[in-house]
């Protein structure tokens, strides 16, 4: 009989695809490597990567069970067991019976499994703190937002709800932010030139050389120190009773939590607080999306008119909301 030999069918891949995929592959191999994962022994320690996985759960939850650690971790039950049964066998654990069912077993660590546990972590801590420490207080941050993406894209998909972000004032770096931000995204969904970014730049210096901390405010959508959004509030120059709304600005990794809506509001309410009489602004008529959120607030179409600006032929647009 002859011998049969099964091939894997080759799946066609566009090759932008195909870049993307090997990019992925690429970092695998890299962190892997960079955090020791291949080696033996994890951290100069007896355990394996999966070993000490299934440690630190057991650790940081409360007496947990086998199958509450197979699902967090989406290990086989039997493959988990054999850990188990190895941790038993070198007095890491013990497993008491649940007092709710005869047939579960909670899980804890013994005083010997405390200690591996401890000298596991505080070998990890060092281990990515030398890691890190090369770098400046600015690019650790980058990395583990880069870090929070990667985790949060490629998390379970399963409907959750969003981690909440906070509204705060402006402080030191915010203003190059703002600037930065509105020039890339106008010029990369709208092709504006950088005459806008020059003229946000205007706007954000003015701000802070005239600041009127009374009754002008900046707010800065923060979450976990990542910037997703930002307004402004000023007073008119020429009516102390008028405020303007500026620089208002939504990144697209934050589109679709109702921000937009939110900093809007919050300027209404900041304005109302303060004593202002009406809130206008200048917007364009290409900013579809801004224009729904403002007519959603209440602001009424003033006057419109056509110019050339960055770059494009636009229509500028006046829009008031009295309080």
């Amino acid at each position: 009989m002859a011998a049969t030999t099964s091939h894997i069918q080759p799946q066609t891949i566009q090759p932008t695809i195909q870049h993307q995929i090997d990019a992925v592959r690429r970092f695998n191999r890299f962190y892997t490597r960079a955090i020791g994962t291949l080696q033996a022994g994890l951290l100069d320690s007896p355990l394996t990567l999966p070993e000490a996985r299934v440690l630190y759960e057991i650790a940081t939850r409360d007496q947990p069970t086998a199958s509450e650690i197979a699902i967090a971790l989406d290990l086989d039950l039997g493959y988990l067991s054999r850990i188990l049964r190895a941790f038993e066998a070198r007095l890491l654990i013990k497993r008491r019976t649940s007092p709710d069912d005869g047939r579960r077993s909670h899980l804890t660590l013994t005083k010997t499994g405390q200690k591996q546990f401890a000298t596991l972590d505080l070998r990890s801590n060092e281990q990515v703190n030398e890691m890190i420490q090369p770098f400046s207080p600015d690019q650790r941050t980058r990395l583990v937002q880069a870090m929070s993406t990667i985790e949060s894209m490629l998390s379970d998909p399963s409907p959750r709800p969003s981690p909440p972000y906070i509204l705060r004032p402006h402080r030191p770096g915010d203003m190059g932010w703002v600037v930065q931000r509105h020039g890339f995204l106008y010029a990369e969904e709208y092709g504006w030139d950088e005459r806008f970014e020059a003229l946000v730049a205007r706007i954000t210096a003015d701000f802070i050389d005239h600041l009127d901390p009374l009754r002008e405010r900046c707010w800065i959508a923060d979450r976990n120190d990542e910037r997703l959004g930002c307004v402004f509030l000023v007073q008119d120059t020429k009516d102390p009773d008028t405020a303007r709304l500026r620089l208002l600005l939504v990144e697209p990794t934050a589109r679709g939590l109702g921000l937009g809506g939110t900093l809007i509001r919050e300027c209404t309410r900041f304005a109302r607080h303060t004593g202002y009489r009406k809130i206008t602004l200048w917007t364009n008529s290409i900013l579809d999306t801004a224009r729904r959120l403002y007519q959603r607030e209440g602001y009424r179409l003033i006057a419109e008119e056509p110019h050339q600006s960055f770059g494009k032929d636009l229509i500028g647009q006046n829009w008031e909301l009295t309080l």
